[in-house]
């Protein structure tokens, strides 16, 4: 059961600080747009939708992609007006099936958005070699799981790390700024490389042939085989528009506006990766007689021939078009940093309100951010870039089921509380989000012939270890709830005065929205 919320609300009418409402719509849909929109989106189409389903196979794929996380889209609004809180997803879970299932899905939602910091941290490094070489890979080295960490490489990393996470400790309203602002030059980039492909004799349509992954050697799937394997890898590229939840309390604008900002940042992330995609095959270097010839050898290129997006760029606008598919694909890494921090942090701190986390994550600053929660964001992410991205790579894989889980929580709450509140339409979108985020899920585990989508063994134990912390966690925290619930019930009835207090001289009803959710949580 909830632990704090006596202190809660004491310890907020003394020192004045709180999440501010200060983030504009665009501001939010930057959030997510650039959480959606990484270093993957560019990378993608040559190292996995070309080789598994071709031009046309990818876009099919994608675009059932897009209109399933659009239905799954509809329990997130549902759930957003109901409980327009920080923690989103372990808000819905908890209340709709009590702590632990909360806690499950925070447990694993928390890994799956802290893992992506890294990746994108240590991704400066993979688009650094592929446009300078090694002027990075200096000063002492080591290797894990095949994979070389340099010094220099280290410091680029870690440098981004630590400079996002202070400029976003400056508030919410500067962190909503930069991220809009690095999502205009990602997405602008972008529409400038697909313009001038429209126009560039380099790009013709012929050279998107063959429209699917031939059938050569050993590789004998079939076109509905090929769309498939996209189809099922596809949800992965969307984490990130989930975040809205988390950044609810802090938008200055009604929650029935967040459908339109998920579903926009949604169809956007879809037009970048078949953008992205389209590009790739229809601007290749002259000496290959395909696509599908190119995109095979490049294991054996070097530096910015051995990134199909990138080389496509090039082929189209020359040494400028290169420049400004670099930028954009900072800028994304950047953007993806930024909302991940963000969303982590708020997800920490809404743990911690509910005694679910130490209460050292509650702290605010001045500024009104989670200070500590971003804190420990920051050094386990930088932690984590020091592994390598062998190993950063098993623990995006195990973490994408953190994402399905809280896609299926999320389907399942929406479709409770419309049974009870005779939503026919919710309950029908909530159940089939329900199944489709449970298939995603089962994939994971489950191996397909022909698909090799499910997790190495690697990921397998790195989950298993996950659940281990988790439940042990758990059960520590209950046994320290279970202490502390005779002091905590002494001052609820104060907490309540003051609540009140503060809704009377304040605009801001998230406060008493928040004890009166949770009071009828402990009723429970």
């Amino acid at each position: 059961e909830s632990t704090d919320i006596a202190d809660y609300f004491l310890e907020k009418d003394k020192t004045s600080d709180y999440l501010r409402r200060e983030l504009t719509p665009l501001n939010v849909w930057s959030l997510a747009f650039g959480c959606v929109i990484g270093w993957s989106a560019y990378v993608m189409p040559s190292a996995l939708f070309l080789p598994s389903a071709g031009p046309l196979g990818t876009i099919i794929a994608m675009e059932i992609v897009t209109l399933v996380m659009l239905i799954i889209s509809y329990s997130y609004a549902f759930m957003i007006k109901k409980y327009p809180l920080v923690g989103g997803e372990f808000v819905y879970a908890k209340m709709a099936f009590g702590n632990w299932h909360g806690f499950f899905c925070a447990w694993f939602l928390g890994l799956a958005y802290l893992s992506v910091i890294p990746l994108n941290a240590t991704a400066l490094n993979v688009i650094m070699r592929a446009m300078f070489g090694d002027v990075f890979q200096f000063g002492f080295y080591y290797t894990i799981a095949g994979y070389e960490v340099y010094l220099g490489e280290m410091l680029v990393s870690l440098s981004a790390i630590g400079i996002l996470f202070y400029i976003t400790s400056k508030g919410i309203s500067v962190t909503g700024k930069l991220q809009t602002v690095m999502v205009f030059i990602l997405l602008g980039g972008i529409l400038i490389i697909v313009g001038a492909a429209v126009l560039s004799p380099n790009s013709l349509s012929s050279n998107l042939h063959p429209m699917f992954r031939p059938i050569t050697g050993t590789f004998t799937k079939g076109v509905f085989a090929q769309i498939l394997t996209v189809l099922v890898t596809g949800p992965e590229s969307f984490v990130g528009f989930d975040t809205v939840p988390q950044l609810i309390e802090e938008a200055k604008f009604s929650p029935d506006k967040v459908k339109v900002v998920m579903d926009t940042s949604l169809i956007a992330g879809s037009f970048v990766y078949v953008a992205l995609t389209v590009i790739a095959c229809s601007a290749y270097p002259e000496n290959y007689s395909s696509w599908f010839e190119y995109i095979n050898d490049i294991p054996n290129l070097t530096g910015f021939r051995s990134i199909a997006t990138l080389n496509a760029a090039y082929q189209i606008l020359g040494t400028a078009g290169l420049v400004i598919i670099f930028l954009s694909v900072i800028a994304a890494m950047l953007t993806g940093i930024v909302g991940f921090y963000t969303a982590t942090s708020r997800l920490l701190y809404a743990m911690a309100l509910d005694g679910m986390l130490p209460s050292w994550f509650e702290q605010l600053s001045g500024k009104g951010v989670p200070i500590n929660a971003g804190i420990f964001c920051a050094s386990v992410a930088g932690a984590m870039s020091l592994l390598g991205r062998s190993v950063l790579g098993w623990v995006f894989d195990m973490a994408s089921v953190g994402a399905a889980v809280a896609f299926a929580y999320t389907c399942m709450a929406a479709c409770k509380y419309a049974v009870v509140e005779k939503r026919k339409d919710i309950a029908i979108l909530g159940s089939i989000g329900t199944a489709l985020s449970g298939g995603m899920a089962l994939l994971l585990f489950v191996p397909v012939e022909g698909l090799d989508i499910s997790l190495s063994q690697e990921s397998y134990l790195l989950l298993l270890l996950w659940t281990t912390i988790g439940v042990s966690f758990h059960v520590w925290v209950g046994l320290d709830t279970k202490n502390r619930m005779e002091n905590e019930y002494a001052n609820i009835e104060e907490a309540i005065k003051k609540s009140l207090e503060n809704v009377i001289t304040h605009e801001d009803f998230t406060p008493i929205r928040k004890f009166d959710m949770e009071w009828d949580n402990k009723l429970e």
